[in-house]
Order: structure tokens, then C-alpha cells, then sequence
């Protein structure tokens, strides 16, 4: 008789607790799984924040030993080699590139430079003292109104070819350190140092003059 009261006493007892204990596990797995979605939505938030950034160095100017990278065209992001100019012209478009990290510095506009290759008989005695085998770096940039130099035409003032900026006419020559030879520039293209070393070319230093517009830091 006591067993038979112990085991309806024991029953009652399963039945009113065990739904408590459904309740509560099952809370805490709802409380697990939104935890987890709301984590994972986070991240997929997150993600192409990070995906969109520019890596560190990418906006520093070109640094002593940095390789030349074509910036446009099929070859974009592929090093540089002497035996890809033209003499004579035309320019190729180049970013620096950070030879240890491989970081492209082309976070900024006005890391973009122009490589020549001209005979070494035409360069004045400064800008020859530059070159390496004839060929020349200088900035992309307009010293006018920043605006890019895409051009390489035939002088408005003379009958040589020269870098010629589409927005206002500008025009400079790489024979004489880029200097301005026509159109409203007030100065010319800041000039890059190059090295050569097996073929391929690198930043010998800083530029040499003021990167950029005249509204521009």
C-alpha cells in the first residue's frame, strides 16, 4: 500500500515538474540560437566594412625600393620591366608597389606616375643625370588643377611630343624635367628617382618637387 502511494506520489510529482524543465531548456536553446543568428548577422555586417578598407600603406607615397606596377590596361598590377617601354614614347601609367608587403600603394591619386623612355641625346643636363638608360619618372598629376596627365601629343608650341594635361592644355616637357611649356601650370611635374636592377625598375627616393594641383596640400 505504501509502495502503491509512494509510486502515485512519485508520478504526480514527474508530471508537474518535467513540463517546467521542457519550458526552461527549451527557452535556453531559443536563447542559444538568436545569440548565435544575431552573432552571425554581425559579422556578415561587419564583413564588407573590412573587405572595403585599404590596406595599411596603400596611400603612403613611394618609398625608397618600391616596384613599378602597370595602374591600367591588361597588364594592371603586373611589375614593370625597362623592356616594356617604348623609346620615344608613349608614357606607361605606373603605381608603386611595396616590394616586401605587395601592397599597391594606389589608395591615392596622387601616387600615379608616368614612365617614359626617350633618347638620352635629348635630355637636358639635369634630367639626364636622372635617367636610367632613358627612361623617366615623373607625376601623373596636373600641377595646374590636379587633374590626371593622359596625354602624349605633339607640342601646341613646338614639334616634339609632350605630356599634355586634357583639362586646361597644359603641356610639359620630360627632356627638360618636365618643366611647363605651355598652359596655365605654374610649375612642372615633380620628378621620381628610378633604379634598375635586372630588368625591372624601382623608386630610387621621394619625389623631388610638389606632388599635385595648386589647390591641393
Amino acid at each position: 500500500m505504501s509502495r502503491a502511494s509512494f509510486s502515485v506520489t512519485s508520478s504526480s510529482s514527474d508530471s508537474t515538474a518535467e513540463p517546467v524543465a521542457d519550458v526552461s531548456a527549451e527557452q535556453t536553446r531559443r536563447t542559444l540560437l538568436l545569440g548565435a543568428l544575431a552573432t552571425t548577422a554581425c559579422l556578415g555586417c561587419s564583413a564588407p566594412a573590412r573587405a572595403g578598407e585599404d590596406p595599411p600603406g596603400s596611400d603612403e607615397r613611394p618609398q625608397k625600393g618600391d616596384l613599378l606596377v602597370f595602374s591600367e590596361g591588361d597588364s594592371e598590377g603586373k611589375l614593370i620591366k625597362a623592356a616594356d617601354l617604348t623609346a620615344g614614347g608613349p608614357p606607361i601609367h605606373a603605381w608603386p608597389q611595396d616590394p616586401k608587403t605587395s601592397v599597391v600603394r594606389s589608395a591615392s591619386r596622387l601616387n600615379e606616375i608616368l614612365i617614359i623612355k626617350l633618347d638620352p641625346a635629348e635630355l637636358d643636363e639635369q634630367t639626364h643625370a636622372r635617367a636610367v638608360d632613358g627612361i623617366l619618372a615623373y607625376s601623373a598629376i596636373c600641377s595646374h588643377a590636379g587633374c590626371p596627365v593622359t596625354a602624349w601629343v605633339k607640342s601646341d608650341v613646338g614639334d616634339k611630343e609632350v605630356f599634355k594635361c586634357m583639362c586646361h592644355n597644359s603641356e610639359y616637357d620630360p627632356r627638360a624635367g618636365a618643366q611647363v611649356v605651355f598652359g596655365p601650370a605654374p610649375r612642372r611635374l615633380a620628378a621620381l628617382p628610378l633604379a634598375l636592377a635586372d630588368g625591372s625598375l624601382s623608386v630610387a627616393g621621394g619625389f623631388i618637387g610638389k606632388v599635385g594641383g595648386v589647390q591641393q596640400g
